[in-house]
């Protein structure tokens, strides 16, 4: 295969790419492919697009070349995003691949509202184009270069995970629509008098200006916060819970900086009768764990967990099941069972709702209440809601 042919030749350590290094190669070279085709694209598009006079013809050149611009940037994106952390940017400079991508989209989108302008003026007042044979071969071999290059694009976003390359494959998947309305439109030019050539460069300006929105929507979303992967979270409970000393984890709070760059907070369970310096110890060597084998900076909070106490180990069973009851996806964590004078008990926990929930506190605490009544001497339920952060 040509693209794995190329990357074998031209990105040295191509078989890691989860390595910073490797996935800058990827990325930059991902660029300049991008500039050499679109660079090329447009060349050939807007000799066509003049010696024919097909306003669409020349706006999809316009596209090509607005392309090739947005491969400098995703090249300076890469670039900018590995720099190492400095006194300004402590946590690192990861998020300039996103800004990049916001760029990207600004530059399609008013590329996409300068081709709605000419086309609508050239169906108001339509041009004859002349289209030859030899000039229709020519863009149809243009769409199977633009095809190559999606299929490259998305090789490459998908083996450095990367938003930015991955939309520039989608907008290259548009494009490729466009071009062949272009083209459908010049060949139905020869038969109607129609503003066909018009109506064509409208359609290529519609599905720019949503290919521009949709990689505004995908770029903007991480630098707002998005959560992170299930699998990634997955990972990190799964590995925590191997460390020694921890019995739960919950909490959990990551922030991404970049792809492959978190900064987390989790709160892990852990004996509370165990000496205070050996809880610290072992929260520290879980934390360095973490970093050996994730790209995770991780701060763990110490959460005391009773395991001995049988009483508070039955109320926790029977909160759970009245929990589950209640829903499936409520998490209860951090109980504490305290006892007062004359006998009296209160029960108090936190409730771990996902964040589309909208139940209030007291509606939870009154039914859960109501489930619990049917055990003697219940506790006083005392609830905080919490809502997930992944």
């Amino acid at each position: 295969m040509f693209t794995r042919f190329l990357i074998r030749h031209f990105v040295p350590g191509y078989e890691h790419p989860e390595l910073a290094a490797v996935r800058l190669r990827y990325g930059v070279f991902g660029g300049e492919v991008g500039i050499a085709v679109n660079v090329a694209l447009s060349l050939l598009k807007f000799a066509v697009g003049i010696a024919s006079g097909s306003v669409a013809v020349a706006a999809d050149a316009v596209n090509n070349l607005s392309d090739a611009g947005s491969s400098v940037v995703t090249i300076l994106g890469f670039k900018l995003s590995a720099k190492p952390a400095d006194c300004d940017h402590p946590f690192g400079h990861g998020r300039v691949e996103h800004v990049a991508g916001v760029v990207v989209a600004v530059v399609v989108i008013a590329m996409g509202l300068n081709f709605m302008k000419e086309s609508a003026w050239r169906i108001l007042h339509p041009g004859e184009v002349r289209m030859s044979a030899a000039m229709i071969a020519l863009v149809a071999g243009a769409m199977l270069l633009k095809a190559w290059l999606y299929f490259f694009y998305r090789h490459v976003g998908r083996a450095i995970g990367s938003e930015t390359i991955l939309a520039a494959a989608f907008d290259s998947l548009s494009d490729l629509g466009a071009t062949s309305a272009v083209l459908i439109a010049v060949v139905a030019g020869h038969f109607t008098t129609f503003p066909v050539d018009g109506c064509a460069g409208v359609l290529v300006a519609l599905l720019v200006l949503i290919g521009g929105l949709k990689i505004l929507r995908e770029t903007t979303d991480p630098l707002l916060g998005k959560p992170p992967s299930p699998e990634v979270v997955a990972e990190l409970r799964e590995r925590l819970l191997k460390c020694s000393g921890i019995r739960g984890v919950h909490d959990i709070i990551m922030h991404s900086y970049g792809p492959s760059q978190y900064f987390a907070t989790a709160h892990a369970e852990v004996d509370p009768e165990q000496d205070i310096l050996a809880v610290h110890d072992l929260l520290e060597n879980a934390e360095v764990e973490i970093g050996k084998h994730m790209p995770v900076h991780l701060l763990l909070h110490c959460d005391p967990c009773d395991a001995c106490d049988p009483e508070l180990r039955m109320w926790q069973g029977r909160l759970e099941n009245a929990v589950a009851g209640l829903n499936p996806r409520y998490k209860v964590y951090d109980l504490r069972l305290r006892r007062g004078e004359g006998g009296a008990k209160k029960l108090g926990f936190h409730l771990l709702v996902p964040r589309d929930d909208a139940s209030a506190e007291e509606k939870l605490q009154k039914s859960l209440a109501a489930a619990l009544d049917k055990y003697p001497e219940r506790p006083e339920l005392t609830l905080v809601i919490v809502h997930s952060y992944v």
